[in-house]
């Protein structure tokens, strides 16, 4: 799977591959998240780091993000996560330098409007990842991901659904893209990998 994902990323910039994780992680994952507490879920944010802000128009999803410190199915997916990026900088020579993802609870109504994950030039994510945890999804339950090809025409590339197990790949800086209303409850991980920015002025990615 992993030279699939490469081949597409090489040739189109993105890739999306359905049962890319055993079903059983997925579930575990799953569980893991729904076991958080509401009170330890964040209103999602847009902007980075001080600049950060919340914004009800743009974005309504919850956000729970995943450490290097926790273990069981959050650790095998960050040793999974490590695993592809190792293999692209070995193939496409990315220069894929850290990576960081969070658990996404979109509550029914929930959505988050076009955006692009990185502005180029103004950011180090390179590479950005979807893995979507609910085992039954049906077009009636709404939640897809819309991936443009461009932030002028909006030409629609690919209509993801979030069904457990499908994981989307694409360049951060390239692809527009958009969650649309879910009808019920939602759950995916988001995560990016980025570079090393860092200079004596400057240390990037910051703790």
């Amino acid at each position: 799977m992993f030279d699939l994902i490469a081949s597409d990323l090489r040739s189109k910039g993105y890739s999306i591959q359905k049962n890319a994780l055993p079903r059983g992680l997925i579930s575990e994952l799953l569980d893991t998240f729904t076991a958080i507490p509401s009170e330890a879920l964040k209103q999602a944010g847009i902007g980075r780091a001080h600049g950060q802000q919340s914004n009800a128009e743009i974005r309504r999803d919850e956000i729970a993000w995943i450490e290097s410190t926790h273990g069981g199915a959050a650790g095998r997916w960050l040793e999974f996560s490590a695993q592809l990026q190792q293999y692209l900088n070995r193939t496409l020579m990315l220069g894929l330098f850290s990576f960081e993802s969070h658990f996404a609870h979109y509550a029914p109504g929930a959505f988050y409007r076009t955006h692009v994950d990185a502005f180029k030039g103004q950011a180090n994510r390179i590479l950005s990842v979807v893995l979507y945890l609910n085992p039954e999804w049906g077009p009636e339950d709404g939640g897809e991901m819309i991936l443009y090809s461009d932030l002028g025409t909006q030409d629609v590339l690919e209509t993801v659904q979030p069904q457990g197990g499908t994981l989307a790949v694409f360049l951060s800086e390239d692809f527009p893209h958009e969650v649309l209303p879910a009808k019920r409850h939602r759950y995916s991980i988001a995560g990016w990998y980025r570079v090393n920015t860092s200079s004596t002025m400057r240390i990037d990615p910051p703790a």
